[in-house]
């Protein structure tokens, strides 16, 4: 009983199922793993922006976490948005009391373009009290920026911005790297694991408007592929190629920003 991969995703449902808690299991489909959900906020969305949102009630929350402990063995966690500090601090009780595997936070502290979403209490409790629970870490060129102070604007940066966030406690981490150029040529994300470790993960940049929940599904398909029994440097790898491919090849939904394509990498 209970042997089949499970992998939770602690996040917030989007309406239009491009990000958030359906990118994360379509994410979870894909890798062939068993996705199940801590809900925590539901958004009203489409691609043109969002335009409701709503935070579940903390006992609800609790509430969660405490019947999937009951029954399942879930091997890996991740977490998604979460907006404020008392949602940040439920979800790290919860975690510390249950053993849902190794967690992989996506530090959703701004958008793809720099815009801050968190307000200042939420990001401290973020930074000091969710990152130190990580087993990877995946920040984004510009929330790498927020948590270490630095002015990312060259590799060298980049790589010390990944030896400032993992002193915060994380053991492995990803920081993504700059994509909001129209005329580059390449993206690198910078690798730094817990042993010392660390190399490059580079790929061609694709000028798209259909990358929505490309966050979730790196961090979610690193989560798969750690419970799964994967080393830590293996599942990183396999997720940004996972998300990549789905990147590359369009999928024709929506009339603006649009979601990324899961099936595209089914084969990976």
């Amino acid at each position: 009983m209970n042997e089949f991969p499970q992998i939770l995703t602690i996040a917030g449902s989007d309406s239009d199922g491009s990000a958030g808690m359906q990118a994360d299991l379509h994410t979870f489909f894909i890798r062939k793993v068993y996705g199940m959900s801590v809900l925590v906020a539901a958004v009203a969305g489409n691609s043109y922006g969002i335009h409701a949102a709503e935070t579940l009630p903390l006992a609800f929350i609790e509430k969660q976490f405490e019947v999937l402990a009951d029954d399942f063995k879930i091997r890996a966690s991740k977490t998604g948005m979460l907006s404020d500090a008392d949602l940040i601090d439920t979800v790290v009780a919860a975690y510390q009391k249950y053993d849902f595997g190794p967690l992989v936070v996506d530090p959703v502290i701004t958008t793809k373009h720099g815009a801050q979403l968190l307000a200042d209490s939420a990001f401290q409790a973020l930074k000091t009290k969710l990152l130190p629970l990580a087993e990877v870490a995946t920040p984004n060129f510009f929330e790498a920026q927020l948590l270490t102070g630095r002015t990312i604007d060259s590799e060298d940066e980049q790589r010390r911005a990944a030896y400032d966030i993992k002193k915060l406690g994380v053991k492995n981490v990803v920081v993504k790297g700059w994509h909001n150029q129209t005329d580059q040529d390449e993206v690198a994300d910078y690798v730094l694991l817990a042993d010392g470790r660390d190399f490059w993960l580079r790929h061609q940049f694709f000028n798209t408007t259909h990358i929505n929940g490309t966050g979730d599904t790196l961090s979610a398909a690193i989560a798969a592929e750690l419970g799964k029994g994967k080393e830590v440097a293996e599942a990183i790898e396999i997720g940004h190629d996972v998300t990549m491919t789905a990147i590359e090849h369009e999928i024709a939904v929506g009339h603006q920003f649009g979601p990324i394509n899961h099936w595209a990498s089914e084969n990976i």
